[in-house]
C-alpha cells in the first residue's frame, strides 16, 4: 500500500477536488427518493399542479447535478489513475534497467515483463475504481441508512439486520483474495516465459517440427493460469450470490412489513416507495463495495510485486579502494566467482594487459569465457580478488563512468526495428562520419552500400533480413562507433568467413589507435592467434597463457584445437 500512496501523493489536490465533486453528486442522488416520497405523500393529495411541477423540476435539477458531478469526477479519477500509473510504470522500468544481472536472474525476465504490464494495469484499474466508487458507495450506503432511519425507523432496523452478514462475508472472502491473486500473477509469469521463448525461437521450432511439442508446453502453462484464475475468481465470486441472498431476504421482509404498516395507517405509500428505492441504492452500494474489494485484492497483490522491484537495493554499490599506480592498464588479480554461491564458475583468474595490447580468450563452451567479460564490465561482482582498469578497481567506478569505456559486441546481442544507422548509433550522440568509419572498420560498409538507401535501410526486429555474418559485422560496427577505450568482442566473428575475419582483425590493429585494450573471446584459433596474449580457459581456470607460438609448443589443449581447426598444420 505504501507504493500506491507514494505515487498518489502528488495528485492529492486533484483527487480531493474530484472526490468533493463526487460527494456533491452522490448527495443529490440521495435526495431523489426523498423528494419523490414528498411529492407522492404531501403534494399530490393537494392537487396543486404548480407545486407538483416545481418539485418535479427540483428532481430534474438534482438529476442533472448528479449526472454532471459523476461524469466530471470520473474523468478526474481516470486522469489521476492514468498519471499515477504512468509515473509508477516509468519508475518501475527505470529500476528494472538498474537491476544487476544477478538480480535479473533472481526475478527472471518473464516476471519483470508481467510486472511492467499486467501488474501496473491492475494498479491503474484499482486506482480508478477506488476513486469512482470509494466515495459514492460508502455515501450511498451510510447516507441511505440515515435517511431511511429518519423516514421509517422500523423498516430500517429490518434492513440493517442483514448488513453484518454482508460485511462479514465480504471481509472473509477478501482476506483470501490477495494471496490467490499473487499466485495468479506467478502463473502469468510462467506463461509469459513460455510465450517469450517460443517467439524468440520460432524459426528453430518450425525447422525441427516441434510445433506440437511447444503447443503442449503452452497448453500446460495456460491451464495452470486458468486453474489459478478460476480458483481466485471462484472464491471472490462467492460474495455476489451470498450478498444477493441476504439483500433479497431483507427486501422481501421490508416489502412485507411495509405493506402491513401502510394497511395499519402507520406509514404512507410514498415512504414505502422511497424506502424501496433507498434499499436498491444501498444494495448497489454494497455490490460496488464488493467489486472494490475484488479489485483491491488484485491491485494490492500487484502493488506488492511492483514494490519488490522498486525497493530492491543496489547490490553493486560503490566501494572505496586504493588505486594502484604504474600498474598494467587492465588487471585480473586472483579473481574467483560463483553464480549460485556454491560452486565456483571462475577460480583464481589472473592476467594483465598493457595499453594497446589485445587479449584472446579461448576455451570450450561453458568454460567461463563470457563470465570473465561480465566481471570486467561489472555485470556481476567478484567473490574474491579484484578487477582493475587503469589502476582503479571497477567497484570504485560509477556505472556510467565504467560502461562508457566499453564498446561491446556480445554473443546474443540485439538488433531492433530501425535503420542501419540507428542500430549502430543506438541512441548515442555519434556523428554520421563516425558511423561510416565504424562500419568500414567492421567490414560492414560493403553490404550496407548494396542497399539503395544505404545507412537508412530499415531492418526487421532481430535483424531477420540480414545474414548471420552481416549481423555480426553490424554489431561490431556498433561497438566501434563511440571509439571506446576497451573493445570487447564475445564470439562476434563466428559467422564471418576467414577472409573477412582477417580483414577485420587487420583493421582493428591499424585503424583504432584510441583503443587501449581489446578482449576477443572466441572458439576459433584464427580469431585469437594474432593476439598479444592468449588465455586458454577450462572449467573456470586458466590452464595456459602466452602467445600463439608459445601455446602451440607448451599447451596440448590449444594445440589440439588448432590442429582440428586448421587442418593439422601444427601436428
Amino acid at each position: 500500500m505504501k507504493t500506491i500512496l507514494f505515487y498518489v501523493r502528488p495528485h492529492l489536490a486533484r483527487m480531493s477536488g474530484g472526490l468533493a465533486i463526487k460527494f456533491i453528486g452522490t448527495i443529490t442522488d440521495l435526495l431523489l427518493p426523498y423528494i419523490l416520497a414528498h411529492i407522492i405523500d404531501e403534494i399530490v393529495p393537494t392537487k396543486d399542479i404548480l407545486q407538483t411541477v416545481l418539485w418535479g423540476a427540483l428532481m430534474l435539477v438534482c438529476s442533472g447535478v448528479c449526472m454532471a458531478g459523476n461524469v466530471i469526477a470520473n474523468r478526474m479519477a481516470s486522469a489521476v489513475a492514468r498519471d499515477a500509473a504512468r509515473a509508477m510504470r516509468h519508475d518501475l522500468f527505470a529500476h528494472t534497467m538498474r537491476l544487476s544481472c544477478r538480480q535479473v536472474d533472481s526475478y527472471t525476465v518473464p516476471s519483470l515483463e508481467s510486472r511492467l504490464t499486467t501488474d501496473t494495469y491492475h494498479v491503474h484499474h484499482m486506482l480508478g475504481m477506488m476513486q469512482r466508487l470509494g466515495v459514492r458507495a460508502p455515501i450511498l450506503l451510510i447516507g441511505g441508512i440515515l435517511v431511511t432511519a429518519y423516514m421509517e425507523p422500523v423498516l430500517t432496523l429490518i434492513m440493517v439486520a442483514t448488513l453484518p452478514l454482508i460485511v462479514f462475508t465480504v471481509l472473509r472472502v477478501s482476506m483470501k483474495g490477495i494471496p490467490l491473486y499473487t499466485k495468479v500473477q506467478h502463473a502469468v509469469d510462467d506463461m509469459v516465459r513460455v510465450v517469450r521463448e517460443n517467439i524468440q525461437g520460432v524459426r528453430v521450432i518450425k525447422a525441427l517440427s516441434k510445433t506440437d511439442y511447444e503447443r503442449r508446453r503452452y497448453r500446460a502453462v495456460n491451464e495452470a493460469l486458468v486453474s489459478a484464475e478460476t480458483k481466485a475468481s471462484t472464491v471472490m465470486a462467492r460474495t455476489n450470490p451470498m450478498m444477493n441472498v441476504f439483500l433479497n431476504i431483507g427486501l422481501t421482509a421490508v416489502i412485507f412489513v411495509g405493506a402491513i404498516r401502510v394497511n395499519a395507517g402507520l406509514s404512507q405509500p410514498g415512504k414505502i416507495i422511497a424506502f424501496i428505492s433507498y434499499f436498491t441504492l444501498i444494495s448497489n452500494a454494497m455490490m460496488s463495495i464488493t467489486r472494490m474489494f475484488v479489485m483491491y485484492s488484485k491491485g494490492i497483490a500487484s502493488a506488492n510485486r511492483i514494490g519488490e522491484i522498486l525497493n530492491t537495493p543496489d547490490d553493486l554499490a560503490l566501494m572505496e579502494t586504493e588505486d594502484q599506480k604504474n600498474a598494467p592498464y587492465l588487471v585480473f588479480d586472483g579473481v574467483s566467482f560463483s553464480y549460485n554461491g556454491k560452486k565456483n564458475n571462475l577460480s583464481r583468474i589472473s592476467f594483465s594487459a598493457a595499453e594497446g595490447e589485445t587479449i584472446g580468450i579461448i576455451g570450450a563452451t561453458g568454460s567461463g569465457k563470457t563470465t570473465v567479460l561480465s566481471l570486467l564490465m561489472r555485470f556481476y561482482d567478484v567473490n574474491e580478488g579484484a578487477v582493475r582498469i587503469g589502476g582503479r578497481d571497477v567497484r570504485s567506478m560509477t556505472a556510467g563512468e565504467l560502461r562508457e569505456k566499453f564498446g561491446v559486441a556480445l554473443q546474443n546481442d540485439f538488433i531492433y526495428e530501425d535503420t542501419i544507422a540507428e542500430n549502430i548509433r543506438i541512441g548515442r550522440e555519434i556523428s554520421e562520419d563516425a558511423i561510416r568509419r565504424a562500419a568500414e572498420d567492421a567490414q560492414a560498409l560493403s553490404f550496407i552500400e548494396m542497399y539503395e538507401d544505404g545507412f537508412d535501410h530499415m531492418l526487421n526486429s532481430k535483424g531477420t533480413n540480414l545474414s548471420g555474418g552481416q549481423k555480426q559485422r553490424l554489431l561490431i560496427a556498433r561497438a566501434l562507433a563511440a571509439s571506446p577505450e576497451i573493445l570487447v568482442l564475445d564470439d562476434s566473428s563466428s559467422a564471418l568467413d576467414y577472409k573477412t575475419d582477417a580483414a577485420l582483425r587487420r583493421s582493428l590493429r591499424t585503424n583504432r589507435p584510441e583503443t587501449k585494450a581489446t578482449l576477443i573471446v572466441a572458439q576459433r584459433v584464427s580469431s585469437v592467434m594474432h593476439c598479444d596474449h592468449i588465455l586458454v580457459i577450462e572449467e573456470g581456470e586458466i590452464i595456459a597463457a602466452g602467445d600463439h607460438e608459445a601455446l602451440l609448443a607448451e599447451c596440448d589443449v590449444y594445440r589440439e584445437i588448432a590442429d582440428s581447426q586448421l587442418g593439422g598444420m601444427f601436428a
